[in-house]
């Protein structure tokens, strides 16, 4: 097992991508915090964990408050006595063009996907810097690598999330601290589904390996950041996407 006993953190992992690091994480032997916005899906989350054998917390939680978040993680380590990992994976999209995106939509996408994930990092490394030893994945998208209409707010935030990965893992590489971002493409997700086939073909069209990711596919990454094989990776983005990005 790779992540025997880790305690590991992940945000928005009630459901889609963050459920399934979740519970790749729980096979390789790490207990789970579920952190997330709706309890009830994460305490469900949770029960499949402890189903795996191993010990898991649901946790609400609003990553876009600091105080919030400082709060969890001293919940977290009340039970646990350390956090290991950190995935900050929670995100919301509110689309729109540019022109008529609203403040309240940009500030909601801002303040949930680049800021919840400075407050989780803030947060963590605290106890991080102490253990002397910690991961941190942060889920970045390869939207904020090549920009995409309608997604300014959106674009902006995983920009930011990567450059922040950038940043972090330089300052808390000395307290052997590895930060590194995994940015997906088109993952099949509940989202995705509800596309109309056609839109669904064209976007299959611009991908080399002809198909949408899955959500395992992202987790496989996040295993490998989080283990022991990628001791000497940090500051990196890692992009998972068929092959779209090869610049």
């Amino acid at each position: 097992m790779r992540l025997k006993d880790k305690v590991t953190l992940i945000t928005g992992a009630a459901q889609g991508i963050g459920r399934e690091i979740a519970l790749s994480f729980a096979r390789e032997g790490a207990d789970i915090i579920i952190a997330d916005v709706n309890l009830e899906k994460a305490t469900s989350t949770a029960s499949e964990i402890e189903g795996l054998g191993r010990k898991a917390m649901a946790l609400e939680l609003d990553v876009t408050s600091f105080s919030k978040v400082e709060d969890g993680i001293n919940k977290i380590l009340d039970k646990f006595a350390k956090v290991d990992i950190l995935v900050n994976n929670a995100g919301v999209t509110r689309d729109g063009l540019l022109l008529r995106m609203s403040e309240s939509d940009w500030d909601l996408v801002l303040s949930v996907n680049l800021k919840g994930t400075f407050n989780c990092i803030k947060a963590v490394s605290k106890a991080m810097v102490k253990q002397r030893c910690g991961r941190i994945i942060n889920i970045a998208s390869i939207i904020g690598l090549i920009g995409n209409p309608g997604q300014a707010n959106y674009s902006a935030s995983k920009g930011g999330v990567i450059a922040l990965t950038k940043t972090a893992a330089k300052e808390l590489a000395s307290r052997n601290i590895n930060v590194n971002a995994v940015a997906p493409g088109f993952i099949q997700t509940d989202m995705t589904a509800k596309l109309p086939e056609e839109v669904k073909e064209k976007m299959k069209q611009a991908i080399p390996l002809g198909k949408f990711g899955t959500c395992n596919d992202v987790a496989g990454v996040c295993l490998f950041l989080a283990s022991e094989d990628s001791a000497y990776v940090t500051g990196q983005v890692i992009v998972v996407d068929g092959g779209m990005v090869t610049g």
